[in-house]
């Protein structure tokens, strides 16, 4: 079997399929996708819980190269997005270079070569001449560290790894947070179970979705005049991106977001105990704005209760709150997240002189434009440090860094280059500038979210716009690299 290749790419989601369709048109087809899963998708894959999809419409949340594909509503459910990786993995001839059901363990960077050795937990080697990781910043669930959960003698699963051998009918649920994932399957879990308790420690700003299945005359449209679908795109593009707005130079635009909060909240829960529960204590934007038309209605039906107060621990039979009250439960069910920070857990990636990137990171984790790291040569990163977004889709973010990543790979063949390493002081100083634009936005407002580390670095999200993300990644400035040839 063969064990060395041009590129290696970890991860068979969006980044990892895209980067390897746009490799294979330009002529590269010595390339291998690691996937530890069996089949493509990532957190489209992993995330079966009920309710799953999309808040992002789906007409933006699709690759440019493959717009036109017959969606049965404005926002996709997770099945849908699934079987359209999987169609453009067929498509594009892609399911040939995967190698499922295999992990990375370590990637150590061979000096005298410009070599990548990919060892993986099988214990088989691979080398490459360019890395390309594509493992995203939403596939390591985030457990939330309860004493005594191991005495629990319930059924307990966090929601990215939905158990659908448990049947919920009449049960006592208990739900463990109150994140994107859970203001959708709250809904669903309610509509089976005999009692829902949420506990949460804040509250979330909820708005509505404007969702909807399109109509039998609007599919035909699509279909026969396909620029209906990419003048669509256009528009929600154009109005996602001004949203970014809200968030950073004119925060004075989230007071519209905020009405619209106060509003959907107002009109679907009478109770005011229950409201002011509901009613986050940040500003609206400081962690993600959820939108979902069923989440409030779940929560003022008779058999869930809304409990603020943190789990002090968890017993054969249940959880005891922050006030010493006992809750019984027969399920507890984790809707808390991921570990977003933690870039490229679990493995190991060494790069010049023996540096470990988790002791580069140890401050928290950083990229030159999110794709490449000092010391790491060679190493391109998709979805990589302070290129998450909080308003528009986060495909539009992984094609400029394809297109980035390729012109890199590009060069290296055409000027047959060693190693590529970005320049210490380019990265840095890239770094400060975007440590300085978050300070003053919304996310930097007083609330602890999964954009920052511990210590209250922000580390994931881009703060700006994406125009202003893909103007900086369309051409490379090489004088930005240190080229060994």
């Amino acid at each position: 079997m063969k064990t060395t290749y041009q590129a290696i790419i970890i991860g068979a989601g969006f980044g990892g399929l895209g980067m390897a369709i746009r490799l294979k048109e330009q002529g590269q087809d010595d390339l291998l996708i690691i996937e530890k899963a069996d089949d493509v998708g990532g957190c489209w894959r992993d995330n079966t819980y009920p309710g799953a999809a999309c808040d992002v419409p789906s007409h933006l949340y699709s690759y440019s190269f493959e717009r036109h594909y017959p969606w049965s509503r404005r926002f996709a459910p997770q099945k849908e997005i699934f079987a359209y990786q999987q169609y453009c993995a067929r498509k594009y001839d892609i399911y040939r270079h995967i190698r499922f059901n295999t992990e990375v363990a370590e990637a150590r960077y061979q000096e005298d070569t410009g070599i990548w050795e990919v060892t993986l937990t099988s214990g088989d080697i691979l080398s490459c001449k360019a890395l390309i990781t594509a493992t995203g910043q939403l596939n390591q669930p985030a457990y939330p560290p309860l004493s005594g959960i191991g005495d629990f003698e319930g059924t307990h699963f966090h929601s990215a790894r939905w158990n659908h051998d448990v049947d919920l009918t009449g049960k006592t649920v208990a739900v463990v947070g109150t994140g994107a994932s859970a203001i959708q399957f709250v809904p669903e879990v309610t509509k089976v179970a005999g009692k829902v308790m949420l506990f949460q420690r804040s509250a979330a700003h909820v708005i509505a979705k404007p969702d909807r299945a399109y109509s039998k005359v609007e599919h035909l449209l699509l279909e026969k005049l396909p620029i209906t679908q990419t003048l669509d795109r256009l528009r929600i593009y154009a109005t996602n991106e001004s949203r970014a707005l809200g968030f950073t130079s004119f925060q004075q635009a989230m007071k519209l977001y905020e009405w619209l909060f106060q509003r959907h909240l107002k009109k679907q829960v009478a109770d005011p105990a229950l409201r002011e529960r509901l009613t986050p204590d940040y500003p609206m934007g400081c962690k993600r704005i959820l939108m979902s038309n069923d989440y409030y209605p779940a929560l003022v039906q008779d058999h869930v209760e809304v409990i603020n107060h943190g789990i002090e621990s968890v017993d054969k039979t249940g959880l005891t709150d922050s006030t010493g009250t006992h809750h019984d439960a027969d399920v507890i069910i984790y809707g808390t997240g991921f570990q977003a920070t933690d870039f490229l857990t679990p493995m190991t990636i060494t790069g010049r002189n023996g540096q470990n990137l988790n002791q580069a990171w140890q401050d928290g984790a950083e990229a030159y434009l999110g794709m490449t790291v000092n010391g790491f040569p060679n190493l391109y990163m998709l979805y990589g440090p302070n290129t998450n977004l909080g308003h528009n889709s986060i495909i539009y973010m992984l094609e400029s860094q394809i297109h980035y990543i390729r012109q890199c790979l590009a060069a290296m063949d055409e000027q047959s280059l060693q190693a590529m390493e970005v320049r210490q002081g380019t990265q840095a100083q890239f770094n400060e500038e975007v440590q300085r634009k978050i300070r003053n936005t919304v996310w930097d407002k007083g609330c602890h979210s999964w954009y920052k580390t511990d210590s209250g670095k922000n580390t994931n999200n881009w703060p700006g716009f994406t125009f202003d993300y893909r103007r900086l990644t369309r051409q490379v400035n090489w004088s930005d690299y240190e080229l060994v040839r």
